[in-house]
C-alpha cells in the first residue's frame, strides 16, 4: 500500500482532540437520553395526563420517537457541510443547538398550565435535539479517526462512543440523585427541570474545549486537493450525498444494517427497562435507575476494551461477538429481571451493555474506513441516522406496545433477536477495514476501497 499522505498527529494532541469529542458527545448524550429516562418516568403525567398510565408512556416514548424522525435531517445537513466546510465547524454548531433545545426542555410549562400546546412544545424541542444529534455523531468520530493513525484507530475512534455511557450516566444519576432526594411530588413539580437546566452549564464547558482542536488533517488535505481540481478546471465536485449514493451506496446500506441491532438493544436495555421494571415488576424509579448507573459505568470502561480488539483481530469479528451475543442475552435478561432482585436486574442489564459495547466500540472506526475522505461526513452520518428512524426510533414503542398487547417479555425477546439477525447478515456482507488509510479511500475506484494493508 502506499505511504499515507498525511502524518499521524502527534499522541498528546491526539488525546487533547480524543478529549474534546468525548466532553462534546457526552453533553449531546446527556441532554438526549435524559429525556428518554425522563420520558419513561415524568413526562406521561406532566404532558400526557389524560391518559391511562401505560397509554400515557406510550405516547410520551411517541414525543422521544420524534427526535430520532430529524436525525436523518441531521446527517444529510451535517454531512453536506461538514464534508464541504470542515468536521469542527458543524460540531461547534450541533452542541449549541442540542444544548440550547435541552435547556428550552427545562423551561416549559407543563399540560396543567397550557393545555395541549405543553406536548406541541415538547414535540418541536425534541425535533431540534435529534436534528443536531443526527451531525453529532458523525463529525465527532470522525474528528478522532482523521486524526489517528491506522495501527490503534479501533481504540482511539473508540473513545467518542464513550459519550453514550458517559451522558447516560450523567443523565441517569442526576435523576437517581433527584428522585432519592426529593419526594415524589416535588420532582413532579419542579425536581425534573433541574437535570435540563443543568445542559446551560455542560454546553459552555463544551464549547470552549470544542473550539480549542485544529481541524482533521486527512480532511485539509482532502479539501486542498478538490480546490486544486477545481483551479485546473477539469473536475466538477459532486454534492456529497450524490456522491455516497454513486460510489458507497453498498457501505451506506452494510452501515443501516449494522446499526439494528446495536440501536434496539441499547435503548431496550436502558429506556424501555425503566418501565418493564417498574411497571410489570414492580420495583421502584430509584432500583431501576440506579441498576443502569451502574451497567453505565461498566459500559464506559468495556467500549475502548472492544476497541482496542478491533485494532487486533478485526472490525467484522467483534461485532459479531456483540450481535450474536445480545440476540443470545435477550432471554435471560428478562428472566432475571422477572426475578424481582435488584442483583439479578443488575446483572441483566450490565452484560447487555457489554455485549452492546462489542458492537458499538468498532462502529466509529468501521464506519469510518467504509467512506473516502469528501464524502466522510455524509456517508456515516446516514448510514448511521437513516438506520436510527426503524431502529432506536421506535424501539421503546414497540416495546412497551408489544408488553401492553401480550403482558409478557418473549415478543419483546423475539424483536430484538430478528434485529441481532440483521445485523450479522449485513457484517457479514461486509469488507473487513482494518488498517486502511483513511487518506487513501478513493471515491470512484471500487478496488483502493478494498486494499488493506497485507496483516488486515
Amino acid at each position: 500500500m502506499a505511504a499515507a499522505t498525511t502524518s499521524p498527529t502527534p499522541p498528546g494532541s491526539l488525546k487533547r482532540i480524543v478529549a474534546a469529542s468525548l466532553i462534546g458527545t457526552t453533553i449531546e448524550w446527556y441532554d438526549f437520553f435524559l429525556y428518554g429516562s425522563a420520558a419513561a418516568l415524568v413526562f406521561n403525567k406532566l404532558f400526557f395526563p389524560d391518559s391511562d398510565p401505560l397509554v400515557g408512556t406510550l405516547l410520551s416514548f411517541l414525543t422521544y420517537a420524534v427526535g430520532f424522525a430529524a436525525r436523518p435531517l441531521g446527517a444529510l445537513v451535517f454531512g453536506h457541510y461538514g464534508d464541504r466546510l470542515g468536521r469542527k465547524k458543524l460540531l461547534v454548531l450541533s452542541l449549541l443547538l442540542m444544548g440550547g433545545a435541552t435547556f428550552a426542555i427545562g423551561l416549559l410549562p407543563t399540560h396543567a398550565t397550557v393545555g395541549s400546546a405543553a406536548p406541541l412544545l415538547l414535540t418541536a424541542l425534541r425535533l431540534v435535539q435529534g436534528f443536531a444529534l443526527g451531525g453529532e455523531w458523525g463529525g465527532a468520530v470522525l474528528l478522532v479517526s482523521e486524526h489517528g493513525d491506522a495501527r490503534r484507530r479501533g481504540f482511539w475512534a473508540s473513545w467518542p462512543q464513550t459519550g453514550a455511557p458517559a451522558g447516560q450516566l450523567l443523565a441517569t444519576g442526576v435523576l437517581s440523585a433527584l428522585t432519592a432526594l426529593l419526594s415524589d411530588s416535588a420532582f413532579l413539580s419542579w425536581g425534573w427541570r433541574v437535570p435540563f437546566l443543568l445542559s446551560g452549564v455542560l454546553v459552555i464547558v463544551g464549547l470552549w474545549i470544542r473550539l480549542s482542536v485544529d481541524e482533521s488533517p486527512v480532511f485539509k488535505a482532502a479539501l486542498a486537493a478538490a480546490e486544486e481540481r477545481r483551479a485546473a478546471a477539469d473536475h466538477v465536485e459532486k454534492m456529497p450525498l450524490v456522491a455516497v449514493l454513486r460510489h458507497h451506496w453498498r457501505d451506506v446500506l452494510v452501515a443501516m444494517g449494522a446499526r439494528m441491532a446495536e440501536n434496539i438493544s441499547y435503548y431496550v436495555i436502558t429506556a424501555f427497562i425503566l418501565v418493564y421494571a417498574t411497571t410489570s415488576v414492580g420495583l421502584s424509579k430509584q432500583t431501576a435507575l440506579n441498576a443502569v448507573l451502574i451497567a453505565s459505568a461498566v459500559h464506559f470502561a468495556v467500549i475502548p476494551a472492544w476497541g482496542a480488539l478491533s485494532d487486533r483481530v478485526g472490525r467484522r469479528p467483534v461485532y459479531l461477538i456483540g450481535a450474536i451475543g445480545v440476540g443470545a442475552w435477550m432471554y435471560p435478561f428478562f428472566a432475571l429481571i422477572d426475578s424481582g432482585s435488584f442483583g439479578a436486574l443488575l446483572l441483566a442489564v450490565t452484560v447487555g451493555l457489554i455485549l452492546h459495547g462489542a458492537m458499538y466500540a468498532p462502529q466509529a472506526a468501521f464506519f469510518s474506513e467504509m467512506f473516502a475522505t469528501r464524502m466522510r461526513y455524509s456517508g456515516a452520518s446516514i448510514g448511521a441516522q437513516f438506520s436510527s428512524v426503524a431502529a432506536g426510533a421506535p424501539a421503546p414503542l414497540i416495546a412497551t406496545a408489544l408488553l401492553a398487547d401480550y403482558g409478557t417479555s418473549t415478543p419483546i425477546t423475539l424483536y430484538v433477536i430478528a434485529a441481532a439477525l440483521l445485523t450479522v447478515v449485513a457484517i457479514a456482507c461486509a469488507r473487513e477495514t482494518r488498517n486502511r488509510d483513511l487518506s487513501e479511500v478513493a471515491e470512484d475506484a471500487p478496488a483502493a476501497r478494498d486494499q488493506v494493508r497485507a496483516d488486515a
